[in-house]
């Protein structure tokens, strides 16, 4: 059925029976989780959030990255703190251990493959490389919500202690 015959169909449903879904509602609710995933993400927020439910934001207020998942499965993700200090020297490999330390602990990259468990509504991360290194080899499973534009998961063992719960946004 041609898309022209499919929207012709959906307004005459809607004429007849009174009862209308946007276009754009309409296709992502026929799209699994693991289609609406597909696409470039930007990071809004990411928060450790404590027992008492309060947060701290892991990279500051404004953290700065993406994260990329392609249909065939494969993922990359890299996060930053925003303003993050310049090496005093112009050679990465010879920053001081206070230098490599702020971008230790204002960074996190990590890639490989994904699987979505779309009755569970969680994704697992299948890392092949990490930044932090204990990451590297192992499959993280999140809990994950798409609503719109939004991309939400949470890691229930973040890498700097309790909850991390991550928000991205479309990049368009």
């Amino acid at each position: 059925m041609s898309r022209t015959s499919t929207l012709t169909c959906a307004t005459l449903a809607s004429l007849l029976f009174g009862v209308t879904v946007p276009w754009g509602d309409a296709v992502a609710q026929q799209q699994t989780l693991k289609e609406q995933l597909v696409g470039t993400w930007a990071y809004v927020s990411v928060d450790t959030v404590r027992q008492d439910g309060s947060r701290v934001p892991m990279f500051g207020p404004n953290p700065q990255g993406l994260a990329s998942f392609d249909g065939s499965g494969h993922y990359v993700l890299m996060t930053s703190r925003a303003g993050l200090a310049k090496f005093a020297s112009p050679n990465r490999m010879e920053g001081t251990p206070e230098e490599n330390k702020a971008v230790v602990q204002g960074s996190i990259a990590h890639f490989g493959t994904y699987t979505v468990n779309e009755a569970d509504k969680t994704i697992t991360f299948h890392i092949v490389a990490s930044t932090f290194p204990n990451w590297t080899g192992v499959q993280q499973k999140r809990p994950f919500t798409i609503t719109g534009d939004e991309l939400k998961w949470t890691t229930p063992a973040g890498s700097s202690g309790g909850t991390a719960e991550v928000v991205l946004k479309r990049a368009r």
